[in-house]
């Protein structure tokens, strides 16, 4: 049984997690201006790539833990991990590709910067079919542990696009605001793994 105390732990390590998410989004956007030079691109891109990158990764991470329930936590980890490695270097990546690419036509551009950012949100869209499987085999509704972490998930990003873009911009740099998406990806991470393991290894 997932106890309310490690229950309301999860719930806002998701939370952060959603934060995250939505913080890359809108760094990402304006990162991208910078290679386009027009808004309209740059959130056609970045909204268009997170859409197809949560659906392929709710998919994958759905067949996947299928595959290997017992494993449902360590993915967990291992996603949220892999999303701050690359939020690390993202703004250098996007950087480095605009710079190689500028002498391309905008369609080249925009292919290149869309399966860049469609790598870590692959990885995001993964997390929510595999964190439902870890806590089903606690909270036995599924319906109540979907609704649960949708929500929590959602009302992060929420929280997250508003911090972002109404006082994280106005007294830090760009890379300085991904670097902080990252960071809360690493403690989702890192605590994650260190509260819920032996709560993993109780049940077995």
């Amino acid at each position: 049984m997932l106890s309310k105390k490690r229950l309301l732990l999860l719930s806002i390590l998701f939370f952060i997690s959603g934060m995250s998410g939505l913080t890359y989004q809108v760094a990402w956007q304006r990162a991208l201006y910078s290679a386009f030079g027009s808004d309209v691109d740059s959130v056609a891109i970045i909204v268009s790539a997170f859409m197809l990158g949560l659906g392929l990764g709710a998919l994958a991470g759905g067949k996947v833990v299928d595959k290997y329930p017992d494993k449902a936590l360590e993915f967990f980890c291992f996603s949220e991990f892999g999303i701050g490695l690359f939020g690390l270097i993202s703004y250098q990546l996007i950087l480095f590709f605009g710079d190689i690419f500028i002498v391309y036509n905008l369609l080249i551009v925009a292919i290149v910067n869309f399966l860049l950012v469609l790598v870590p949100a692959v990885l995001m869209g993964a997390t929510l079919p595999i964190l439902i499987t870890y806590i089903a085999q606690f909270w036995k509704n599924i319906g109540q542990t979907t609704g649960h972490l949708y929500a929590i998930n959602t009302c992060g990003a929420a929280i997250g696009a508003a911090l972002t873009g109404f006082i994280l911009f106005n007294y830090f740099e760009l890379n300085v605001v991904i670097i902080f998406a990252a960071i809360g990806n690493f403690i989702v991470s890192i605590l994650a793994y260190l509260f819920f393991k032996k709560a993993q290894i109780e049940k077995s």
